[in-house]
């Protein structure tokens, strides 16, 4: 019997994304055309579309799908931005910025990872995207992005992810300690960065962002 991913994908936009306030039809035609079955390994590839994250190797996994909206619709991409994603994994996430913006350069810490990611997305014709092999906390991009996407969460953000981000830019990601880590967009205004509150959820740490070793006595 042959999965219908094309049925799956409709499902996951109307019963997931849809119902979890992803209201902006930009991001809602993109999730609904885009083939998330091709970014996910063989094993996993029947769970796609579900309300899952699913895992791609080392002990990474990809955003939920719900998760995957909300950061979309949050950056309000326009169409003309340049965007770093920081944790580019499967190369799901890079590739739909990339329908949504100008250029996009991902990171991704594991080679293996990157070098998939970037097949994957050549493999569906998308050329404003690439992803490098990169420690976030070790390189060094020589410029500044209209947009960057966090996909991985933090203990607090870096200053060095701040530096990278234009003034007028955005920057999604996930900061705290669970059970209450918090979604946030940052806006890099003319008097500082300014973090605004969008939602309550749950990720695993991005390397190096994770909250220091407590003392035990």
């Amino acid at each position: 019997m042959t999965f219908d991913f094309a049925k799956a994908r409709e499902f996951m936009v109307e019963q997931q994304i849809r119902p979890w306030d992803v209201l902006d039809g930009r991001v809602l035609d993109v999730l609904a055309r885009l083939p998330r079955e091709a970014f996910v390994g063989e094993r996993h590839r029947a769970l796609a579309y579900a309300d899952l994250e699913l895992p791609i190797g080392h002990g990474e996994t990809m955003f939920k799908p719900v998760l995957e909206g909300r950061a979309l619709q949050a950056l309000e991409l326009q169409g003309g931005e340049s965007v770093l994603e920081i944790g580019a994994g499967s190369g799901f996430m890079a590739a739909c910025l990339a329908s949504l913006a100008r250029e996009v350069v991902g990171i991704e810490r594991h080679a293996d990872l990157a070098e998939a990611a970037g097949d994957r997305l050549r493999a569906q014709g998308i050329g404003n995207a690439a992803v490098v092999a990169a420690d976030a906390f070790a390189w060094t991009p020589g410029r500044q992005f209209d947009a960057i996407c966090v996909s991985g969460a933090v203990d607090t953000i870096p200053s060095r992810f701040l530096e990278w981000l234009r003034p007028g830019g955005r920057m999604f990601v996930v900061q705290g300690r669970a059970p209450a880590m918090d979604a946030v967009l940052v806006h890099g205004d003319v008097n500082g960065h300014r973090i605004e509150s969008l939602f309550e959820t749950g990720l695993a740490y991005l390397a190096g962002a994770e909250p220091p070793a407590e003392f035990q006595f």
